[in-house]
């Protein structure tokens, strides 16, 4: 039986490969974008099976119309798919006030109003599946992200939150966490004004493993649409998905030393405990 999606960032990378894929296999898609065309190909080719609507994350109003669009034009959507985002790089110092904010008005409070939007209409239908595009940087944190890690663990807490909110009404949610994948991604960070002060730093390191293609393994972004497809097709998914060998070995090990610094300080920890 196929399923209806509604999908956002779709203009490149994972958010197209997905479209793609759910439009070869049958499925049909509403597909947001910024900017109208992108996916004027598909359109073309699957006519019938594809909706295209225009929204930006940063505005409220377009947000909740789109998702209504997309609710009265295929009926119903089984799978909602949070994937528009970018990453703003440098260090905290570096990065202006206007760049944190278009950046949490984007991640953050933009995933957060595209599921608050869903929410209605899901509980209307009586189901419904959330599948959030965090990162690998929802869990672990690496210099001169600084701010772009605050909307990653920021949505996850909302989504870990949510999710318990609305089980009763049958709707779950599925959080994708990819590592470094094989998309235009790093074409789309928004760069800091570098200072002087941050280049012998672990910022400055960063910046020139990034700058030289070497920060992290690329992960294969067919396969890694193929991963997130395959998990939110099942009957009761996890709520993380972790994706990538390095993401599966930067999480593991991320959340072993947070276990065992909670565990050193143990004896600090329950003595405040009123007796």
């Amino acid at each position: 039986m196929s399923k209806n999606w509604l999908i956002t960032g779709t203009s490149t990378g994972i958010g197209r490969t997905m479209v793609e894929k759910l439009l070869r296999r049958g499925d049909y898609v509403a597909a947001t974008l910024r900017k109208e065309g992108a996916l004027d190909d598909l359109k073309a080719e699957f006519s019938h099976n594809l909706v295209t609507l225009t929204m930006d994350l940063t505005d409220v109003h377009a947000i909740k119309n789109s998702v209504s669009t997309a609710f009265s034009r295929l009926g119903r959507i089984d799978v909602a798919v949070s994937n528009a985002g970018y990453a703003l790089f440098g260090a905290g110092e570096e990065v202006s006030n206007e760049q944190i904010e278009r950046q949490i008005s984007t991640n953050l409070t933009g995933s957060i109003q595209f599921i608050r939007a869903l929410l209605p209409h899901m509980r209307a239908q009586g189901r419904g599946r959330i599948v959030q595009v965090s990162s690998e940087g929802g869990q672990v944190a690496y210099p001169n992200f600084s701010i772009y890690h605050a909307t990653k663990w920021g949505i996850e807490g909302f989504i870990q939150a949510v999710s318990q909110e609305v089980a009763p009404f049958n709707i779950d949610f599925l959080i994708a966490e990819p590592g470094p994948t094989s998309t235009n991604f790093a074409a789309g960070i928004d760069h800091a004004e570098v200072l002087d002060a941050y280049e012998l730093t672990p910022a400055g390191d960063v910046r020139r493993a990034l700058n030289s293609g070497s920060f992290g393994s690329l992960s294969d972004v067919a396969k890694t649409v193929d991963a997130i497809i395959a998990c939110a097709d099942q009957k009761s998914p996890p709520l993380r998905l972790a994706l990538g060998k390095s993401t599966y070995r930067n999480i593991h090990n991320a959340l072993t030393e947070r276990l065992d610094m909670l565990d050193r300080n143990k004896h600090l920890t329950i003595s405040v405990d009123a007796l």
